[in-house]
Parts: C-alpha cells; sequence; structure tokens
C-alpha cells in the first residue's frame, strides 16, 4: 500500500514509477483517480483544507494529480516546465539552482508532508531565477496544478497566507544558503552539510559520492574530494566507496563554531 493510500483511501492509486528521466512527462494521470480519494489525501496534507468552501474543496481536488517518481528523476523546474505546487507525500525532494555550466547548489529538501511553491514560478512571477526539483529519494506526491491553486489564493485569504507563508520560509532558507556560500570557509560548509546529513538520516554512515556531494554544495568533485581526505587523515570521517562515515560529530560540530 502506498503512502498516498494511507493518506486517504486505499482506491487512491498511482501508476508505476516513471522511467528514468523527466517525471513531468510520465506522472500519474489524475483522470484515473478517485476524486474523494485524492480530496482525502489533501485534507491530510494541507492546513488551509477546513477554510475552503465545499466548491473549492471540489474543484481542487479535481485539480490535482498523484505522482510517483524515483530517486534522481526530475519532478519539476530546470528548464522543464512548471508543474505545479508539490506537496511530498513520502520521500523528499532536493530544492536546487542549476547554473549554465552545469553545477548546482541544493537550496533546501522537502520532505514528506512538506509543500514547495517557490519553484511553482508560474504561480510567483516575482520568482525570476530558475529552482528546479529532483526526488531525493523514491517519492509520492500530489501535483496541484497552479493555475488553479493560483486562483484559489486570490479567492480565499487563508490559501493565499499559506502560499506566502510558505514562500517566506523558503526563500530564508536559500539566504542561508547563499550567505555559507559567501562568507563561510568550504571546510565549514562541509562539515556543516555532513552533519546536516546525519541530522536527517539518523545514521553516521551516509551513502553519498564526492559528486553528490559537490553538487549539493556548488562546488568542484575534485575540491570536495580533497577536503574529505583531509577530514579522514584528521579522524574526522572514515571515506568508503559511495559513502562517508561521521566518526567525530564533537570536532566538526567545533569547526562549525568557529
Amino acid at each position: 500500500m502506498s503512502s498516498i493510500d494511507n493518506a486517504g483511501d486505499k482506491n487512491l492509486k498511482t501508476s508505476p514509477a516513471p522511467a528514468k528521466g523527466n517525471a513531468n512527462s510520465t506522472g500519474s494521470s489524475a483522470s484515473a483517480v478517485p476524486r474523494d480519494a485524492v480530496a482525502r489525501a489533501l485534507a491530510a496534507a494541507l492546513p488551509f483544507w477546513g477554510d475552503l468552501t465545499e466548491g473549492q474543496k471540489t474543484q481542487l481536488a479535481a485539480a490535482t494529480r498523484p505522482l510517483m517518481a524515483r530517486a534522481g528523476e526530475r519532478v519539476q523546474g530546470g528548464g522543464s516546465g512548471c508543474a505545479g505546487v508539490v506537496v511530498a507525500i513520502s520521500g523528499s525532494l532536493r530544492a536546487y539552482m542549476p547554473s549554465e555550466t552545469g553545477k548546482e547548489i541544493t537550496l533546501f529538501r522537502v520532505e514528506a508532508g512538506e509543500t514547495c511553491v517557490l519553484a511553482a514560478s508560474c504561480i510567483l512571477p516575482m520568482i525570476t531565477f530558475d529552482i528546479a526539483l529532483d526526488a531525493a529519494e523514491d517519492i509520492e506526491a500530489l501535483i496541484i496544478d497552479p493555475r488553479y491553486f493560483s486562483q484559489l489564493s486570490q479567492e480565499n485569504v487563508t490559501v493565499e497566507a499559506y502560499l506566502y507563508r510558505q514562500t517566506a520560509q523558503r526563500f530564508s532558507d536559500c539566504m542561508w544558503v547563499m550567505q555559507q556560500v559567501l562568507f563561510a570557509s568550504f571546510d565549514t560548509r562541509l562539515a556543516t552539510f555532513l552533519l546536516d546529513e546525519v541530522s536527517r538520516t539518523g545514521s553516521p554512515r551516509l551513502v553519498v559520492t564526492h559528486d553528490e556531494i559537490a553538487r549539493h554544495l556548488g562546488s568542484a568533485r575534485e575540491v570536495v574530494s580533497r577536503m574529505l581526505k583531509y577530514f579522514e587523515r584528521e579522524g574526522l570521517v572514515a571515506l568508503s566507496r559511495g559513502a562517508v562515515e561521521v566518526l567525530d560529530r564533537k570536532r566538526l560540530l567545533a569547526r562549525v563554531s568557529d
């Protein structure tokens, strides 16, 4: 049983995960999903659901489709168009900014139960920079049509407040990342990333490659590898193929605090 089933109704089924590539073009079809099941999933995920009229609830469910994507697949943004408002039901999403040269930097994550509106530039025309969303791990999500969500935010003040509250929170996350890039040394940024991942996953052993860390931090793989090897010599981490194990959290914290 999928997590979306648990959030709503056992009849709410999504199609199999899309093939490797862009999840926008291969996501599940909302027409094949019972609308009342989608409504129950939305009710469990959106705090403003109780403030909608019955007509708005019906229209919102009709404007929502379920989506499943495997880790690494594009969900929206990055030149693939505006899919809409993404509500993560299970798994997590990575929001990042790509550059013309192919570099990336992670801005924030969207965890299960959270919503992302900042990547939907079609809803927020004042957002002029490009944000992409990839599945950080296998995910199940609900995608709300951006045109209807924009209309709904104009009709309902609670939805409008939610939209701008979410935008402010995510923009704050982005500014923190920019502050780190501009003012923190790379060893501090790397130590922060490792500690955040340990806290997020609950395990000191992180299954992540040097290239993936570089994309998260907007750096070069060679720079990440050199710093990780330095950390290893200092006894802070242990390196193995495709993994980094944090050995001394206290000393990593001390680097972040300096």
